[in-house]
């Protein structure tokens, strides 16, 4: 099955080798290819690629790693990981459904959803803390572009 990121997507996290977990709204999918694997198709789906949609948010933010990702223009879908994009752990989050997040140890998240899902991510809370303000920086330049 073949996955592109959409407005309904909550978060991939991955599963065992190159495959991943999707939570969507009501549905739990497991995807034979990696988180990393499906950003770069969701990025090709909507027209770019991945590395030009980092590079643009490295541009726009002055931000070297771990840079937020647009996957979509048109619903400004942004979606931001936990780690380094490349690394096996990496957990990659839509911006727009998190309703907030909570410190469960020094190493563990739990982000909280806007339809009340919960995931566990192992990422300390300061680090999802800085992820999400980098991430609605890039939505909140983006969309003051637009309405120019």
């Amino acid at each position: 099955m073949k996955y592109e990121i959409s407005k309904g997507t909550l978060a991939i996290v991955p599963n065992e080798k190159d495959s991943s977990l999707v939570y969507e709204d009501e549905e739990r999918y497991i995807i034979n290819d990696s988180p990393f694997k499906i950003m770069e198709d969701s990025c090709k789906y909507f027209g770019s690629t991945y590395n030009g949609r980092k590079d643009s948010a490295r541009e726009i933010l002055g931000a070297e790693y771990k840079v937020p990702i647009v996957v979509e223009d048109s619903e400004n879908l942004v979606v931001f990981p936990t780690t380094s994009p490349y690394s096996d752990e990496c957990v990659w989050i839509s911006l727009k459904r998190v309703k907030g997040f909570e410190k469960i140890d020094a190493c563990n998240t739990k982000i909280i959803f806007d339809n009340a899902k919960e995931i566990i991510v192992p990422c300390s809370y300061r680090s999802i803390e800085n992820q999400v303000s980098r991430a609605s920086r890039l939505d909140y330049i983006l969309r003051m572009r637009k309405s120019r």
